[in-house]
């Protein structure tokens, strides 16, 4: 190649580097070339292929790459100058002379991995290699150390975070997201934490309370907001831009023919799509990623901890005018401004440290209050929730999490009503039901500020539930709270349940009538199997979900896939979360409904297909992976499962005649169920495979324990601990075991055995002694 040919092409990759131009890529510290100036790259390094073969063989310049191992390519060639790479001096020229065509091979591998993989060409960069773009980390070393760590461009996608490369899992265990203090900027003895764009710091690694289950949490959580704040803001004429949101095709599954694409529609979609943005571009002001919109949301996480969720809402969500990330304790409102600063997000995210419910309460009297409130505590938001109801805007939107899944599971039926205001039971349903308590209880609360609210999605996944509400404001509506709300009557022995709505409506001209709502609508004993009912609820009755909302999030998640580490996820939930029947509350399990009867499980396709043989509808649920979401009637459905019994029968000898088993399989079938698969009863979702109950990937996947100043736990509770584990499933048989416990009796000073009793007391007296002491 001509001497001027190789100047231009220096110049242009110069003029990259240094942000002269819009193609212009940084994460973390490494410059990446845009795929315009990678193939005129590309095409230096074919000319200089062919007409410099014995300039390859007598070149002496080394690789350019510091540890003296080779190209980034992958050879092992040692370079002629090796003393001088040792030394870590820095060599001028551009392009490698290490071995023969190591600048197309070095192209080459970088195009796959950017391709395929691209943390695998992050973590080639980070290791030191820099044979193809010249040295850009001395170049950038230049800057600062703590810039060239953070700096974020929003054209960078979020998978393209230095982690390792088994990280890039969405399900894989993310252990290796925790790095030590080795880049700069960094106090001795702390570790960063990487999630999304963030960077999170920990006094140390004894102090983390970071659960990797919840990245999911958060990354649905940040897909959510930035849908709501593209309709938002949409109304005051600005458009967001989300990286990666341009180059993204919309499939629906509505355009789905056996699982492939129409590509005509899709095409016609993108014409279209793009003609709207050229247009609007004209028309909007735009918002992006990490800039502060002064008409954007305005964001409150109540519960912030280390901030590691209020710093992915500044660098991945756009059109935000301020998020405060507040914690009750001091050093983590300490943790979270040192946070914000090392993310360069101070001027978006700022720290405090009052009472949760204290800084919703006082946002309720003033004129411009939180666009979006986040609450994820540690078990219960029911303290929280009567000053969020108050403290979001009008059409706000309200994210609230559930870790206490124990308590509205039925575990704890008392527990559940003194919280949430609703009786739990337990339940094949119980997930979902959850879903409906707290969303009962929302509504509950916002009707007392004559505020109602409209689920924009409920998912109940891993070990917790999730509800994003728009709360607003309106007497009228909020007289129809009592006709959302049902009580439900459960079976205790075949599981069949049935709801009462609390009010009826009726309408009378141009108005509405309201009363109370008559019944039961069971009677004493079951239908079908004369067992008693459970009383439970009252629980919300009508949809979970808003099906457009949830579109729009779906489509905007398939189309940029690399945004979030977790993707495939999201869309295999919200892809059944659209599938669902939102008329119908609750569900069946397949396995319940088979072992009530004793008899084997059918097959999930040739029982939804009776289903549709039979004139009804029916889905599944994203909370169970055999549910059974119907409109038809208990009767159909036990009348489905007498057919199938007929083809594989049970013993019914051996069934108790009191039992529901033979109480249901005595009644002869009124309904001739057919078995034929139909093609309508396999879901798109089924169809493509997606991700839609994720399998735990590694042991121990859920609920952490509770943080403590200093971290980790006391040796104290872990003794305990130890010395309790496994103590109801293996009962102590031999009564001189019991010394080993202390006396209760005797703490108390109650204990009327003295020496004969069966506990110990010196474990008590040396505790006194000590405490004495």
């Amino acid at each position: 190649m001509e001497e001027s040919d190789s100047f231009s092409l220096r110049a242009a990759i110069h003029r990259e580097c240094t942000g002269k131009t819009p193609e212009r890529r940084i994460i973390e510290g490494c410059i990446i070339l845009s795929p315009r100036l990678e193939h005129r790259v590309t095409d230096h390094a074919q000319t200089k292929k062919k007409n410099a073969v014995s300039e390859r063989q007598t070149s002496v310049r080394p690789c350019r790459a510091r540890d003296g191992c080779g190209c980034a390519c992958g050879s092992a060639e040692k370079v002629s100058s090796v003393e001088r790479l040792d030394s870590g001096e820095a060599l001028e020229g551009s392009g490698c002379y290490a071995h023969s065509m190591p600048t197309q091979r070095c192209m080459a591998h970088w195009r796959r991995a950017f391709h395929k993989k691209r943390a695998s060409f992050l973590q080639i960069l980070t290791t030191g290699h820099s044979c193809v773009l010249k040295n850009f980390r001395t170049m950038d070393s230049k800057k600062g150390p703590e810039k060239s760590q953070n700096t974020t461009s929003a054209d960078a996608d979020s998978t393209t975070t230095a982690v390792p490369k088994e990280d890039t899992n969405p399900s894989s265990s993310t252990e290796s997201s925790q790095t030590s203090s080795t880049e700069p900027g960094l106090l001795p003895g702390e570790t960063v934490v990487r999630e999304g764009k963030a960077a999170i710091l920990f006094p140390s690694a004894n102090e983390v309370f970071y659960n990797p289950v919840q990245e999911f949490n958060r990354d649905l959580t940040c897909a959510v907001i930035t849908e709501f704040a593209r309709e938002q803001l949409a109304q005051k004429g600005i458009r967001i831009l989300v990286p990666g949101e341009k180059d993204r095709v919309v499939v629906r599954l509505s355009e789905e023919k056996n699982g492939m694409v129409d590509e005509e529609a899709s095409e016609q979609l993108e014409n279209e799509q793009q003609k709207e943005e050229e247009a609007d571009e004209k028309e909007y002001i735009t918002a992006s990623v990490g800039e502060r919109c002064e008409q954007g949301l305005c964001v409150l996480e109540g519960l912030a901890a280390s901030g590691l969720r209020s710093v992915r809402f500044a660098l991945e969500v756009p059109g935000l005018k301020s998020i405060t990330a507040n914690d009750y304790s001091a050093k983590a409102a300490a943790l979270i401004a040192r946070n914000a600063q090392h993310n360069n997000v101070s001027h978006i995210l700022q720290a405090s440290q009052r009472d949760a419910s204290m800084v919703m309460y006082e946002a309720r009297g003033r004129k411009e209050r939180y666009d979006v409130i986040d609450l994820d505590p540690y078990g219960s938001p029911s303290p929280f929730l009567d000053a969020a109801v108050q403290a979001v805007s009008e059409g706000g939107l309200l994210c609230v999490t559930c870790t206490d899944m124990a308590v509205m599971a039925g575990n704890s039926g008392e527990t559940c009503y003194s919280k949430y205001g609703s009786m739990s039971i337990k339940s094949r349903y119980c997930h979902e039901m959850a879903l409906r308590i707290i969303l009962h209880c929302l509504d509950q609360r916002a009707a007392v500020y004559q505020r109602y609210i409209e689920p924009l999605l409920s998912v109940s996944v891993d070990f917790y539930i999730r509800v994003f509400v728009r709360v607003k404001t309106g007497q009228a509506v909020v007289k129809n709270s009592a006709s959302k709300q049902a009580l439900l009557y459960n079976c205790v022995g075949c599981g069949v349940f049935h709801l009462q709505r609390m009010g009826k409506r009726t309408s009378q001209g141009k108005h509405m009538k309201y009363s109370a709502s008559t019944g039961p609508p069971v009677g004493p004993n079951c239908e079908h199997c004369r067992q008693r009912h459970q009383l439970g609820g009252p629980v919300w009755a009508e949809p979970l979900h808003d099906i457009k909302f949830v579109q729009k999030i779906l489509d905007a998640v398939s189309g940029n896939p690399t945004r979030f580490r977790t993707s495939k996820r999201i869309e295999g939930v919200l892809s059944m979360v659209t599938e669902e029947l939102q008329d119908v509350p609750l569900y069946y399990a397949l396995d319940h409904l088979s072992s009530t009867v004793h008899c084997n499980t059918p097959p999930m396709l040739q029982f939804r297909s009776a289903l549709l043989h039979a004139g009804h509808r029916v889905s599944f649920s994203h909370a169970c992976k055999n549910a059974v979401k119907t409109d038809a009637p208990a009767g159909v459905l036990w009348d489905i499962m007498r057919c199938w019994e007929k083809s594989n029968p049970v013993k019914r000898e051996r069934l108790s005649e009191t039992s529901p088993a033979h109480r249901i399989l005595s009644t002869e079938p009124t309904l001739q169920a057919c078995f034929e698969i139909r093609e309508d009863a396999n879901p798109q979702s089924r169809k493509r495979h997606l991700t839609r109950f994720q399998e735990n990937p590694q042991a121990n996947w859920g609920p952490k324990a509770r943080a403590r100043a200093g971290g980790g736990i006391s040796s104290e509770l872990e003794d305990k601990r130890k010395h309790f584990q496994g103590k109801r499933k293996k009962p102590i048989t031999d009564s001189s075991q019991l010394k080993s416990l202390p006396c209760k009796k005797f703490r108390k000073g109650t204990c009327t055995h003295g020496d004969k009793c069966c506990y110990s007391h010196e474990l008590e007296q040396e505790t006194n002694e000590d405490k004495m002491d």
